[in-house]
């Protein structure tokens, strides 16, 4: 299976690669490949890190303005034009989305995803790793744009929230009928 993460390229707390680590150490020894932003730095090299040491393949998708902090050890590097044709080949490119802690880039890919699956443009599954909490605002958000009739599917139809890494994948291989 292939999973693109969504996730930060900043240096972050324990609290925060911890989680991160284990969750790709799972992917990689389930013999999963990592597709993510490709970036060698902060949240997105520990999770890259993680999979690769435990024999997973990465497939990064760096774009122009970031290629200079792309990974150089992938099994395929995609450099996109732009944000959007990076978003683009990323969905194109997995089987299933996970959302780790991020700041403002990593909530745009999250909520497009979320809006391109809501309007019947992918079926893949989507996690929100709530690592630590991190997403208990938006999962409020979401519950209320569901109670209030702002989405025209349920929410479990959209997104997945798991507290945990082996919870997310657990999930996901469920879901795709995958091991």
């Amino acid at each position: 299976m292939n999973i693109c993460v969504f996730l930060s390229a900043a240096d972050l707390d324990e609290r925060y690669t911890a989680p991160a680590r284990e969750f790709a150490g799972l992917l990689g020894k389930a013999g999963h490949t990592l597709v993510w932003g490709g970036s060698d730095t902060g949240l997105m090299k520990v999770v890259a890190d993680g999979a690769q040491e435990a024999g997973g393949r990465l497939v990064g998708v760096s774009v122009d303005f970031l290629q200079h902090k792309a990974r150089p050890d992938t099994d395929e590097m995609v450099v996109a034009r732009d944000l959007a044709e990076r978003k683009a080949l990323l969905l194109a490119k997995s089987d299933a989305i996970v959302v780790m802690a991020g700041g403002i880039g990593t909530l745009d890919e999250a909520t497009e995803i979320l809006e391109l699956k809501k309007h019947g443009k992918h079926a893949k599954p989507v996690v929100l790793l709530n690592t630590a909490g991190f997403y208990d605002g938006l999962k409020i958000q979401l519950r209320r744009m569901e109670d209030e009739g702002f989405l025209p599917v349920p929410l479990t139809d959209l997104v997945f929230f798991a507290e945990d890494g082996p919870t997310a994948l657990a999930h996901l291989e469920e879901s795709l009928g995958a091991s």
